[in-house]
C-alpha cells in the first residue's frame, strides 16, 4: 500500500486477522537477520585476521632439469643425399644405433676409394722421407770426412811450408859461409898479387888464388839463387796453404748447401705426410660420417628429412629424437617485479593442464591438485616475452608428479612467500603494492 489517502484503511480495519497480514506483518525475521548480521560481522573480523600466503603466479610448460635430457634433432655434419632409413617415426633406438645412411654430393669425394688411394700415398711419401733421410746423413758424413781431409792437407801444406823456411835459413847460413869464404879468397888474390909485384910469389901461384876467387864468386852468386828459389818455395807452400783452405772450404761449403737443400727436401716432404696424414684422418671419418647414428637412447619423434634421394647441406636438421632418461622439471616466466621476491630453494606449488585442481591461492595447504616443486636456477636476463625464466624441479619432500606427464604440457605456478594477515593483502591488493620483499633463511645460494 502506498499510503497516498488521508483516509487509511489499516486504522479501520486490522489486517491481522488474516494470514498474509499475519505473515507480513510478523518482526521475529528482523530478529533473526539482525543476528545474523552480527555473527557475519564477527567472523568477517575474525578472517581478517587469519594468515594468508602471499605467491607469484607464472605461466610455463613442462621441460627437463639438464639440457641433454631435451627433445633434440640430429644434424649431418657433411652434405649428402640420403640413401636409406633404418628406423620410423616412434622407433627406441639405443645410443649409436644407425638411423639413416646417406651418400656423398660433392665430386671430389665421389672415389669410394679415396681413403685407400689416400694412404698409398701416405706410404710413398714416408718411403721418399726415409731416402731424404739417408740423403742428408750421407751428406753430413761427407762433411765431416772433408773436415778431416781438410785437416790432414793443412797440415801437410803446414809442414811442407815449415820445410821451405827451415831450407830458406840452411840456404842463408850457406850463403854467409859463401860471403865470408869470397872475402877470404879476395884477401889471399890481393895479398899474393901484391907478393907477385914484390916477385916474392910466381904468376902460377896468382893464378891459382885468382881461379879460387872466381869459385867464390861463383858459388856465391850459386848461393843466392839458391835463397831466391828457398823463398820462392815459402811462397808457393803459403799460397798452397791457402788454395787448400779455399778447396776445402768451398767443397764443404757446398756439401753444406746440398745437405741443407736435402733437409729442405725432407722437412717438405714430413709437412707433406703429415698433411696427407691429416687428409687420410679426414677421410676415414667423413666415411664414418655417412651413417648417421643416435647420440643417446631415445624415441625418434619426427623425420624432418624424409624420402630417398633427398639432399640437405650440412647443419640441416634431418630427425628429431626425445631422450628415454629424463628428469622433469618446469620452466616458468614471472613478471620483472616479482623477480626480487624469489630465491633458489624456495616452495612452488604447480598445477599442470590436464590434471583437476582445486587451487586457493592464499592457503596452499588446503588447495588439491597441485605439486610441489623447488626453484633450481633463476634467468639473469630477461626473454622475448618480456618476463623471467625460472627453472623448477621436483620437490622430494613432496608427492611425486603424474607418471603420464610429458614435456611440453603446460604448467601454471604459485610461489609461496611469507605468511600475512587478510586485512593487509587486502589493504595490499586495493592500493597496487608488489609482496613483501624478504629474503628467507633456508634459500640456497648461487654456486660459482
Amino acid at each position: 500500500m502506498l499510503n497516498i489517502t488521508n483516509n487509511s484503511l489499516h486504522e479501520k480495519v486490522d489486517i491481522r486477522q488474516f494470514e498474509a497480514g499475519k505473515k507480513a506483518l510478523r518482526t521475529t525475521h528482523y530478529e533473526y537477520l539482525n543476528r545474523f548480521l552480527k555473527f557475519f560481522a564477527v567472523f568477517l573480523v575474525i578472517v581478517l585476521f587469519l594468515p594468508w600466503t602471499q605467491t607469484v603466479s607464472g605461466t610455463g610448460n613442462v621441460t627437463t632439469l639438464t639440457p641433454e635430457q631435451r627433445p633434440q634433432t640430429i644434424q649431418s655434419p657433411i652434405p649428402g643425399r640420403i640413401e636409406r632409413w633404418y628406423v620410423n617415426e616412434g622407433d627406441f633406438v639405443e645410443k649409436g644405433d644407425t638411423i639413416l645412411h646417406i651418400s656423398e654430393v660433392k665430386n671430389e669425394y665421389f672415389d669410394p676409394q679415396l681413403a685407400e688411394r689416400t694412404g698409398d700415398q701416405v706410404n710413398s711419401k714416408k718411403r721418399s722421407l726415409s731416402s731424404y733421410e739417408d740423403k742428408v746423413s750421407s751428406l753430413g758424413t761427407q762433411i765431416q770426412s772433408l773436415q778431416q781431409e781438410q785437416v790432414l792437407k793443412l797440415e801437410q801444406a803446414q809442414n811442407k811450408l815449415q820445410q821451405s823456411i827451415l831450407k830458406m835459413r840452411s840456404d842463408s847460413i850457406d850463403l854467409e859461409a859463401f860471403k865470408t869464404n869470397l872475402l877470404i879468397a879476395e884477401r889471399q888474390f890481393d895479398r899474393y898479387e901484391k907478393l907477385n909485384e914484390e916477385g916474392l910469389k910466381s904468376l902460377t901461384d896468382l893464378e891459382g888464388k885468382r881461379l879460387k876467387l872466381q869459385e867464390a864468386q861463383a858459388k856465391l852468386i850459386s848461393q843466392e839463387n839458391k835463397l831466391v828459389n828457398s823463398r820462392n818455395d815459402i811462397i808457393n807452400a803459403r799460397i798452397e796453404l791457402n788454395r787448400i783452405k779455399a778447396e776445402y772450404s768451398e767443397k764443404i761449403a757446398k756439401t753444406r748447401s746440398d745437405r741443407a737443400t736435402a733437409e729442405s727436401d725432407l722437412f717438405q716432404t714430413e709437412a707433406d705426410v703429415s698433411k696427407l696424414e691429416s687428409s687420410l684422418t679426414n677421410y676415414k671419418m667423413r666415411n664414418d660420417l655417412y651413417y648417421i647414428r643416435a647420440p643417446q637412447s631415445g624415441y625418434i619423434n619426427k623425420a624432418i628429412k624424409s624420402g630417398i634421394g633427398e639432399t640437405f647441406k650440412e647443419g640441416d636438421a634431418l630427425v628429431g629424437i626425445m631422450p628415454s632418461n629424463y628428469d622433469l622439471a618446469v620452466e616458468t616466466y614471472v613478471e620483472p617485479i616479482d623477480l626480487p621476491l624469489l630465491h633458489l630453494g624456495e616452495d612452488v606449488r604447480v598445477r599442470f593442464d590436464g590434471w583437476p585442481a582445486i587451487v586457493f591461492s592464499g592457503w596452499p595447504n588446503v588447495s588439491y591438485g597441485t605439486y610441489g616443486a623447488k626453484i633450481v636456477a633463476i634467468e639473469n636476463f630477461i626473454s622475448e616475452n618480456g618476463k623471467y625464466r625460472v627453472l623448477l624441479a621436483q620437490s622430494e619432500d613432496d608427492h611425486p608428479w603424474p607418471d603420464a606427464l610429458r614435456v611440453g604440457s603446460g604448467a601454471n605456478t604459485l610461489a609461496l612467500l611469507e605468511d600475512v594477515p587478510i586485512w593487509y593483502e587486502i589493504w595490499r591488493q586495493l592500493n597496487g603494492f608488489p609482496p613483501n620483499y624478504y629474503k628467507p633463511e633456508n634459500s640456497e645460494q648461487v654456486k660459482k
